[in-house]
């Protein structure tokens, strides 16, 4: 089934907002086995809009609209589709209860113009919203179909997963099941040739490879009758993923973060973790932060930008900078043992480096990273080199950090393994 895509919003032409709900909806065509062959934007003017729409449900057999349904007169979406697909709009009470509650719940006036999302397709399907008012409808006319989800994506990713992936999966006669692998520490080339003769060779399941900072998802889909059915089918492929790839597989479950893996990985092993930074001021902290239940685990983190900071609080030698940098492999272990001695944590994430436009030289140029990491009383230093901006360098040594001290723990605990075992 071809599906296109349409986001509506003058603010997504002007760049005032990163359409992200075009990128979700692009992966959730993939992972039900749509094929999304069109995506595109248009502001919001109903002639521009009625003409995308023409086109879009001229070649797909199913069009996704999202953002246009609010209460202002800009928000044309509905009416517009409306006429395309030649449905006529009445009022809805059940939905305009709904509205009218939503408002009453947070004790917020509702204005006439809300009226206005209740009206909806009279032989459409209705949608209901339960994260915000403006309902969400498909129209059906000659074997094609025109779905309105709203804008805000934490109304519309919802609405998605509860009433459209059911319709979805009614229209294409079958059940798709896909699972995630998620591999940090290997490069997207070497992943690509690695798997080149499952891609060859792919019917059903499919695999499609996606590149994020420092990873690379693998997405197996399987086509079946039954979700049992597919199942099967994407079993044996995960198995043969996690075999050629092993411990850079950190997870097939698709909420499953690389800081979540690591943070489960330290809880797991009832390990306490600190953090130290330079260059990435603070970001490594946030990143383990913000999974839940890592108080268990974080002990704390400190940001040590300057010199000054790093001899002072971590007790880096001066000697030790002057002679090496301070963005250097030896700066970074003496980061380590200085917030080692602080806080005594059993595993201990350094980094230093220059994340630019400025800093660096021809030796040790803007992107030179180098991260520390200490586990139960071993350290080991590795030197990265990132390309990009300041923000993709930092946001690169991040990852780099999540992965380096998740290959680290798993390192040690194979290693105690082995000792145990040889004695």
């Amino acid at each position: 089934m071809n599906v296109e895509l349409i986001a509506v919003g003058t603010e997504i032409l002007m760049g005032n907002i990163v359409n992200t709900n075009s990128a979700f909806l692009a992966a959730q065509c993939a992972k039900y086995g749509l094929s999304c062959l069109y995506q595109s934007v248009v502001g919001d003017n109903a002639e521009r809009i009625e003409e995308q729409l023409r086109i879009a449900i001229s070649r797909s057999d199913m069009v996704i609209m999202c953002g246009g349904l609010g209460p202002t007169k800009d928000d044309m979406t509905k009416e517009v589709a409306a006429k395309v697909m030649e449905q006529e709009l009445v009022l809805y009470e059940a939905s305009l209860e709904s509205i009218a509650a939503y408002f009453a719940q947070r004790k917020i006036e509702m204005t006439a113009n809300n009226n206005k999302q209740a009206l909806l397709p009279k032989d459409g399907i209705i949608l209901t919203n339960n994260n915000g008012t403006a309902p969400g409808c498909i129209m059906e006319k000659n074997g094609k179909s025109v779905i309105l989800l709203p804008g805000p994506p934490n109304e519309l990713i919802p609405m998605w997963k509860e009433s459209v992936v059911p319709y979805v999966e009614d229209k294409i006669h079958a059940t798709i099941y896909s699972k995630l692998v998620k591999i940090s520490g290997v490069s997207e080339s070497k992943i690509a040739t690695m798997i080149a003769d499952l891609i060859d060779n792919q019917s059903n399941p499919t695999i499609a490879t996606y590149a994020k900072v420092n990873e690379v998802h693998i997405r197996v889909s399987a086509k079946a009758e039954d979700e049992s059915a597919a199942k099967k089918l994407v079993k044996p492929i995960v198995k043969e993923l996690k075999n050629r790839f092993g411990n850079y597989v950190y997870t097939t479950d698709e909420d499953t973060t690389l800081e979540k893996s690591v943070v489960d990985l330290l809880i797991g092993n009832d390990l306490t973790v600190g953090t130290v930074e330079s260059c990435t001021g603070g970001l490594l902290a946030g990143r383990l932060i913000n999974v839940p239940g890592v108080s268990d685990a974080f002990k704390s983190g400190l940001i040590t930008y300057s010199n000054k900071a790093k001899r002072k609080f971590l007790g880096v030698k001066k000697s030790t900078i002057e002679k090496y940098s301070a963005v250097s492999a030896e700066t970074a272990e003496e980061m380590v043992r200085g917030l080692h001695g602080i806080n005594k944590a059993d595993v201990i994430v350094a980094t230093t480096g220059y994340a630019g436009p400025d800093g660096g030289s021809d030796d040790k140029p803007v992107g030179l990273v180098y991260i520390g990491c200490y586990v139960c009383g071993k350290i080991q230093v590795r030197e990265y080199r990132f390309k990009g901006n300041r923000s993709k360098v930092r946001d690169s040594a991040v990852a780099a950090a999540l992965e380096f001290m998740r290959e680290c723990i798993l390192e040690y605990y194979s290693e105690k393994t082995f000792g145990s075992n040889d004695r």
